[in-house]
């Protein structure tokens, strides 16, 4: 068992956790980019998810196995989470799936429409504060005071085997898989895939892509320790935020896992996106969009290599998509 508790067996646990529950989701051969990269590039198609996004993988398999472990009555006051965006939704989905109540903790700067998302998965949302850590502050309470169960947005080695699932399916759909291009952010995607295809295919590179400012995992891992970065506004937003001052799981998981990195501008996210749009027909956030913006801003070198690329989530509004088609002047 590694310091981190992200296992290939808690990997598969997850994902027996996850059938009817996840989707299996497509890996699509991209015919343009294979062709532009003299590549085989692999499109992940996370968007598929009922909630448009990876994250109700680790958020389903941390409900389920809370239950399997200690009983329904274990959840009955509830799970809670701070999240505007998929991390809040996924909790808000797969609580009402397996008939547990949920509280979205939202500060009241989040926007009318973001709020009604989340309520129409039927959740409670609580507005409270001006600021992310002060709807974090509320959760704290709820948990202390009403004993509800904190679902981690990613920093929880079961949320990291969730995400870890999206690995499994890679393997078994391209076992000869040269490298994999993953958005890094708290580090529960990469960290879960990286686990899954490095205890089954050793070879193949696990590369992270961060923004190129805010890029808190990257700078402690540097640092050797949590590191504080001041979040700025980004097209890969979903990508901004710490990685906590405790991290205790996907610190070290990242830093076994990980063979490089680099980091990617707004105008390479905004390029990307237009791009998967235009050619692939798929609709991603900008966080979803780094693994090619990755490839075409840094230039790296994947002739005739099987790449695929986590296609993460489709959280964009047709504002950010106009926004991105400026900055990419098309």
């Amino acid at each position: 068992m590694h310091h981190h508790g992200v296992t290939l067996e808690r990997i598969y646990q997850a994902r027996r956790r996850l059938a009817g529950e996840a989707v299996r989701t497509p890996l699509v051969p991209s015919a343009a980019l294979s062709a532009r990269f003299d590549a085989e590039i692999l499109l992940k198609l996370e968007t598929h998810q009922p909630t448009g996004a990876f994250k109700l993988r680790g958020a389903t398999n941390m409900i389920a196995a809370l239950i399997e472990r200690h009983g329904r009555e274990a959840l009955a006051a509830g799970v809670v989470t701070a999240s505007t965006g998929n991390h809040g939704r996924a909790v808000a989905y797969a609580a009402a799936r397996q008939g547990v109540p949920a509280v979205i903790c939202l500060s009241r700067l989040v926007p009318p429409d973001k709020v009604a998302a989340v309520e129409a998965l039927g959740a409670e949302v609580r507005r409270v504060g001006a600021s992310q850590d002060e709807a974090f502050e509320e959760v704290e309470r709820l948990v202390r005071e009403r004993g509800m169960t904190l679902i981690p947005p990613f920093d929880d080695p079961l949320v990291a085997a969730g995400q870890g699932t999206i690995g499994l399916e890679l393997m078994e759909e391209c076992p000869a898989l040269d490298r994999v291009i993953v958005g890094l952010s708290g580090g529960g995607l990469l960290g879960g895939i990286g686990a899954a295809v490095k205890a089954i295919r050793p070879a193949c590179r696990v590369t992270g892509v961060s923004l190129s400012r805010g890029a808190a995992m990257w700078e402690s891992l540097r640092a050797g320790r949590p590191v504080a970065v001041e979040e700025v506004e980004s097209l890969g937003d979903s990508l901004g935020g710490g990685i906590g001052a405790d991290n205790r799981c996907t610190l070290p998981l990242v830093r076994e896992v990980m063979d490089d990195h680099c980091q990617v501008s707004e105008r390479a996210i905004a390029d990307a996106m237009v791009t998967l749009l235009e050619h692939e027909k798929v609709l991603v956030e900008g966080a979803a969009a780094v693994g090619l913006a990755a490839l075409s801003e840094h230039g790296l070198d994947v002739r005739g290599q099987r790449v695929a690329l986590i296609l993460s989530g489709n959280a964009v509004s047709l504002a950010t998509l106009d926004r991105a088609r400026a900055l990419a002047g098309r």
